[in-house]
């Protein structure tokens, strides 16, 4: 598809400002481009590190080289996000900013806003003085649900809509319904916000569990050297999730808990965690290319809204069906190499972080979907099969994975634009067929896969193991213990 004829997709009347410029805002900035109307002239990115800065100059984007604190926020962004009127639009795709802190300044100044991710502010993965329940994503989510129980409409402001958490949500949607139909179901398909509406229909569908299941092949010209952390999207963000507990969506169909899994004491008490770390954590999943594979179980906040949003509960409250939700994560070779290292040196992460960029890698692809299991057919799995190759052409600044991200802030963006007034909306929430009309041009084919796998696929094999035979989609099974 010519430049020409990408859609535009509305216009942002007010200043745009873009905190954060590592990988996920170079890619970004061009989608904005691309889709939006608006006065570049009012355009900021601001961004600790200036290494890019190039890219804003030659566009006349004013640059600010700064770090956006607890301490300077409110005088530092007011300004910005009200500058010559209009509605302005907060983009935020930095570390260590406070989503909550940001998301409530932007509706107390009718700022629209969008994330990828529930951030807090710095310090908090790291803090020795938290127990382990605090600092998962269950407790950072659940800032957010208490934020919008406390103040209901009003300015929207989207929360965590990037690949994962975000765009998967879509997917769930969209394989669900694929999943109701190839079963010959009679239903009517929900309306967005039908929380319960949607989660009868997975129950109905006969669905135990989710897996936002991921492989990432894309190789690199030069082998990782030692003491150099590389991945294909930010390397402080993955490092931070995957120092937190491992965490996961709990469905009512398990029968087994391991032995240092702990439930959450407030809230919906939708998600368990592990007293381990999710990327020392590994899983068995599936996905269409490589077929059976592990998977890190690095918590993510879908793991939580899924199971969460599909949710069946009785007139009283009580919950009478929940799916299970995990990530099933397998990064590129270069980043396992990295965890493998970081975790052999008592999880003390190497000094030197790099983002590898489309330039530095050779092919491969980032297979990312939802597999739906435990259902009639078994397991589906559906979701983006984007390449490298195929997200050079359609996007500069960005490999296949952080195509996935960007595109995926781009259809948040347009939904945002076209409902101005929902209050604080999750992913689960938004119109996936909507989101996902905007996004898929960028995500190479989607499509959907059955398979007969199931955890217990050539096992017990030649050694004795703890699994239930009866039920293969136990998580007794999927864990690797």
């Amino acid at each position: 598809m010519a430049k020409t004829e990408w859609p535009v997709h509305g216009e942002i009347t007010g200043p745009i400002v873009m905190i954060g410029f590592g990988s996920i805002g170079r890619g970004t900035l061009p989608l904005i481009e691309r889709h939006f109307k608006f006065d570049k002239s009012r355009m900021v990115v601001i961004d600790p590190q200036d290494a890019d800065r190039k890219l804003l100059d030659d566009r006349g984007i004013t640059f600010l080289k700064e770090a956006v604190t607890k301490e300077n926020y409110k005088k530092l962004l007011k300004p910005l996000l009200t500058n010559g009127g209009g509605q302005g639009f907060c983009v935020n795709l930095s570390v260590d900013t406070s989503s909550l802190d940001l998301m409530k300044l932007c509706r107390k100044l009718g700022v629209l806003y969008i994330d990828t991710v529930v951030e807090p502010w710095l310090g908090f993965y790291f803090d020795a003085k938290a127990d382990n329940a605090a600092r998962t994503n269950y407790a950072l989510r659940q800032t957010v649900i208490e934020e919008r129980e406390k103040n209901p409409g009003g300015t929207t402001a989207i929360s965590c809509s990037g690949a994962n958490p975000g765009m998967v949500s879509w997917f769930v949607k969209q394989a669900l319904v694929d999943l109701a139909k190839e079963l010959g179901l009679d239903f009517e398909e929900p309306a967005q916000h039908d929380r319960q509406g949607w989660a009868k229909l997975m129950q109905k569908a006969g669905v135990k569990g989710i897996h936002i299941a991921e492989r990432d092949t894309q190789r690199t010209k030069k082998p990782k050297q030692m003491n150099v952390f590389w991945n294909t999207w930010s390397v402080e963000g993955f490092i931070s999730e995957g120092l937190q507990p491992a965490e996961l969506g709990w469905g009512t169909h398990e029968n087994w808990m391991p032995k240092n899994a702990r439930k959450q004491k407030y809230g919906s008490k939708a998600a368990i965690f592990l007293e381990q770390p999710g990327a020392n954590t590994r899983v068995r999943t599936w996905c269409p290319t490589p077929g059976p594979q592990y998977g890190f179980l690095v918590t993510h906040n879908e793991a939580i809204s899924i199971a969460d949003f599909f949710t069946v509960r009785s007139k009283k409250g009580k919950v009478q069906y929940r799916p299970t939700c995990h990530y099933a994560y397998h990064p590129c070779n270069e980043a396992v190499l990295s965890l493998h290292e970081m975790f052999g040196a008592a999880g003390k992460a190497q000094p030197v972080h790099h983002v590898l960029d489309e330039n530095e890698l050779v092919d491969g692809s980032d297979e990312l979907g939802v597999l739906l299991y435990g259902h009639a057919r078994n397991a589906y799995w559906y979701g983006s099969q984007l390449t490298l190759e195929q997200a050079r052409k359609l996007a500069p600044y960005q490999n296949a994975t952080g195509l996935q991200v960007t595109s995926a802030v781009l259809a948040g963006m347009v939904w945002a634009l076209e409902h101005p007034e929902a209050g604080i909306v999750e992913t689960d929430e938004m119109d996936y067929r909507r989101c996902l009309e905007v996004q898929t041009p960028y995500l190479g084919p989607v499509k959907g896969y059955y398979t007969d796998w199931t955890p217990l696929e050539g096992r017990p094999g030649l050694f004795e193991e703890d699994i239930d035979e009866e039920d293969p989609w136990q998580f007794r099974n999927v864990l690797v213990r």
